[in-house]
């Protein structure tokens, strides 16, 4: 029976996809990769079979990928691909290896170094994710039902999604309290980011699971309720990839919202913004180019922001739609779906109650900050700004065959006006803390979406640059 079992799991895995800062085309080729397979990707990593790594090795991201690994259920396999190239061969590689014989049973002891181990030891809990919602109509914001994007691994996450017909937050009023990496901070570490907000004398004790013990504080109405530090990122669903940003919960409010280290010093290749760099260093790129990959960029954004306000089918259309344009599909193909899209998404009532009045940023608030791009002129909240990608995405595509060479200074890339030594995710990163203090954590979840920069940015960055940001 156990051997059925292996076959079957290994002629399907479950695939948990983990992406690293420089690895955006990687993950683009391994989402549509699975999706032609038809390899259903887990939310967990509890749930997973095997575990890839869609980027490069990054130093600093070491510790998180470990305690991912360490949370796989045996048998388990991790793969890793640096190139969009490699992805074929390296899951093929992962299904061969947790197919063949003699792969242990689980709860069997693994062998040190066996199937890519964590690079660093297990710390704290299991990673569980609370909160999600099964048997939800998955046709309409707010709904995840059995429905799951097998090609992008986002659709049934169920953490942190917009506002219930209730008026709170999230699916409900536990969405988003675990995930694969919103791990409680653990160690010594832990212990000084507890030092600066009312330090106890049981600061060391720990609860069963790994989870910190509380701390007490009041919160905005004066009552006096339970403070508990957790990091958010670097590996959420849905999340820029690497990004760590450490809250203070008081019940479900962001009290504090600092960020983690910001990723630096890595590969040079920022995908969505190749044009913009090669324009910059003196190659002839065309305004054709740059609009077909700016509109895939913000589809890319359109279809993080969609899944985690609850709208997986819509997610769905929007990095279908991300993908052919990829692939060079002329406009004329791709126009009259982006347009009924638009037109689903930009009028939904649902999605906008949901959604309203959340992170708003006015354009004098972003142009102070130093913030280009569609946040700067979406003047408003998260649905102004989803608004503004779908306005950009129509009149990007409408552009496709145009002859004229690109000029930097008067097309922007998708996150905002190019600049290699300040990228505009720099900015858009730094607002995060701001906005997220007095979000509830569902809304903090829609915040990041609505903005989200591109950690490829920040990796390609003078890491002087990085750290002064």
């Amino acid at each position: 029976m156990t051997s059925l079992l292996l076959r079957a799991s290994a002629a399907r895995p479950r695939v948990l996809l983990v992406t690293a800062p420089g690895g955006t085309a990687v993950r683009l080729a391994a989402e549509k990769e699975l999706r032609s397979r038809d390899w259903p990707l887990a939310a967990t990593p509890a749930g997973a079979d095997l575990m890839f790594v869609a980027g490069p090795d990054l130093r600093f991201l070491r510790a998180a990928l470990g305690r991912l690994w360490h949370d796989l259920p045996q048998p388990r396999v991790r793969v890793q691909a640096v190139t969009a190239g490699e992805v074929s061969s390296a899951l093929d590689a992962g299904r061969a290896r947790l197919g063949a014989p003699g792969r242990r049973r689980a709860g069997q002891r693994w062998a040190a170094g066996e199937d890519g181990p964590p690079q660093s030891g297990p710390s704290g809990g299991p990673h569980t994710e609370k909160g999600q919602r099964a048997g939800a109509d998955d046709s309409a914001p707010g709904g995840s039902g059995g429905h799951r994007d097998n090609g992008s691994g986002r659709g049934g996450h169920g953490a942190a999604h917009g506002r219930s017909p209730g008026g709170h937050p999230g699916h409900d009023d536990r969405a988003g309290r675990r995930h694969a990496s919103e791990e409680p901070e653990q160690g010594d570490d832990a212990r000084h980011a507890r030092g600066g907000h009312g330090d106890h004398g049981d600061e060391d004790m720990e609860m069963p699971g790994g989870l910190p013990m509380a701390e007490r504080g009041e919160d905005r109405d004066g009552l006096t309720l339970d403070r508990l530090h957790v990091p958010l990122g670097p590996f959420l669903l849905d999340w820029p990839a690497g990004l760590t940003i450490r809250v203070v919960l008081q019940g479900d409010v962001v009290q504090q919202a600092d960020l983690g280290e910001l990723p630096a010093d890595g590969p040079k290749d920022v995908f969505w913004s190749q044009p913009w760099i090669r324009a910059r260093a003196g190659e002839p790129v065309g305004v054709g180019e740059a609009a077909r990959r700016r509109a895939a960029g913000h589809l890319d954004s359109l279809g993080r922001l969609l899944s985690v306000a609850g709208w997986p089918a819509e997610a769905v259309t929007a990095r279908r739609l991300r993908d052919d344009l990829l692939a060079e599909a002329p406009g004329s193909a791709v126009l009259p779906r982006l347009e009924r899209f638009a037109r689903r998404v930009g009028r939904s009532r649902t999605l906008y109650w949901l959604t309203r009045g959340i992170g708003s940023l006015s354009a004098a608030e972003a142009r102070a900050a130093g913030v280009s791009g569609p946040a700067a002129r979406a003047d408003g909240d998260v649905p102004a700004r989803y608004r503004q990608w779908l306005a950009e995405v129509i009149h990007d595509v409408r552009q496709l065959d145009e002859p004229a060479l690109l000029d930097p200074a008067a097309h922007q890339a998708p996150r905002g006006r190019w600049d290699t030594d300040r990228p505009p995710s720099l900015a858009l990163t730094e607002l995060l803390p701001r906005l997220l203090v007095g979000a509830e954590l569902s809304a903090a979840r829609l915040i990041v979406a609505s903005l989200d920069p591109d950690p490829d940015e920040l990796a390609a960055a003078h890491p002087a640059e990085v750290a002064r940001g």
